[in-house]
């Protein structure tokens, strides 16, 4: 898509509504509202206190108050009930009480009973018998003369006589081939023409023209006339409730009055019923004591030293051959796996690296672009059934593909 696709459309300047011309009313303004009409002024007087005043001078009359709790709750003349609780039947035992107990009177306490120690003496038993030193290590082991070890001398280094061929696959199968150089696709270059002056005009300024702008009305605002009359600061508690004679309020309650002097009676249902017992401390209950101590000493034999025999040693002789001396600087052999097995052979050029191989011949190219070449020595009539007997008697000789 392109800007030519995009043609040029007339353009008609949009119609702006003219309002009318303000036409000043000569009427006048009554400035009357709902709240002026329907709510009339009434003569503000003063309201009548409910509360009754308070004297300031108190009547020195005694006050007779009767509250309703004494004059309907009276308290009835009857006598006192007697708790509801089980006789008292216990009588406390007048023998002297024991204390001993259900274990104290089966599991009585028994003696220890005198035993006589059964353990030998600790005697050391002395055996001039010599100890037999002979093991299945000294009787069957037989010691062998060492060979001396073989030194392997390594071969010097040759160099090889033959130079290096610095020939690779890139070098001798990708050869470079002479061609057309490549033609720049690029525009000439023109030359700017420096006289001629800058165009200043653009497709925004051809096209979109400024419109013609109406000058928009404004109305001037009203002087700020203050009003003549004082501004009256009083609010309504301030106006209506006054309080030209204020006292606080007297409390209209009696004083409390304090009983002085008098016996307080302390005495409770717990105090009055339940007594405190006279009671005698009991001394603590000892078992007799019925353990004989022994008077023999403690032998301080355990089972270890009672039951252990001891055995005379047994002294064993030692079968590892003497040791010879440290050796001489004796040369370690070089010989290993590899230089045994390893047979060097003659490196080759590879035949792939050829244009055509020596010894082959071309027969064929597969479909993936590779050329098969055969042995000489394989005639063309036996190539399919003589494959199998030519790779047995030539085993070095074997199809060859090149890729091309």
């Amino acid at each position: 898509m392109d800007w030519r696709d995009f043609g040029p459309h007339k353009v008609l300047p949009m119609k702006i509504h003219q309002p009318n011309q303000f036409v000043p009313s000569e009427e006048h303004m009554d400035l009357l509202t709902t709240y002026k009409q329907d709510y009339n002024p009434y003569p503000i007087c003063r309201m009548d206190l409910i509360k009754p005043r308070d004297s300031k001078y108190p009547c020195g009359d005694k006050m007779e108050c009767l509250p309703t709790y004494k004059a309907d709750y009276l308290p009835w003349n009857q006598p006192r009930r007697e708790l509801l609780r089980p006789p008292q039947n216990y009588q406390p035992a007048s023998t002297k009480f024991d204390s001993r107990t259900t274990h104290q009177d089966d599991y009585s306490m028994k003696g220890l009973v005198n035993t006589v120690s059964c353990k030998p003496p600790a005697v050391p038993k002395l055996c001039h018998v010599p100890l037999e030193d002979l093991t299945n290590y000294k009787m069957s082991y037989m010691a062998h003369p060492l060979e001396k070890r073989f030194v392997y001398e390594p071969e010097k280094f040759r160099p090889s006589e033959i130079p290096f061929e610095s020939f690779t696959t890139h070098k001798e199968s990708y050869r470079g081939l002479m061609g057309e150089a490549a033609k720049s696709l690029k525009p000439p270059a023109r030359p700017c023409g420096r006289d001629t002056p800058f165009s200043t005009t653009t497709e925004f300024r051809d096209k979109y023209q400024a419109w013609p702008t109406p000058q928009v009305f404004s109305r001037a605002p009203a002087a700020y006339v203050p009003p003549e009359e004082k501004m009256d600061l009083l609010t309504t508690v301030q106006a209506h409730y006054t309080y030209p004679k204020g006292a606080p309020a007297q409390p209209c309650r009696p004083a409390r009055s304090v009983k002085k002097g008098g016996h307080f009676e302390s005495s409770t249902t717990t105090k009055d019923d339940y007594k405190q017992w006279a009671s005698v401390r009991t001394g603590p209950v000892r078992p007799v004591p019925q353990l004989n101590l022994p008077t023999e000493p403690l032998d301080c034999l355990t089972t270890t030293r009672a039951h252990y025999v001891p055995h005379p040693p047994i002294a064993t002789k030692s079968c590892k051959p003497p040791w010879a001396g440290p050796r001489g600087n004796i040369p370690v052999e070089g010989q290993t796996t590899y230089t045994i097995s390893f047979t060097p052979k003659e490196m080759s050029r590879c035949l792939a690296s050829y244009p055509e191989p020596p010894g082959y011949i071309f027969e064929e190219t597969d479909a993936l672009g590779h050329r098969i070449y055969r042995p000489i020595s394989q005639t063309g009539s036996r190539r399919s059934s003589c494959l199998s007997v030519g790779d047995s008697e030539n085993p070095n000789q074997q199809e060859l593909a090149v890729s091309a």
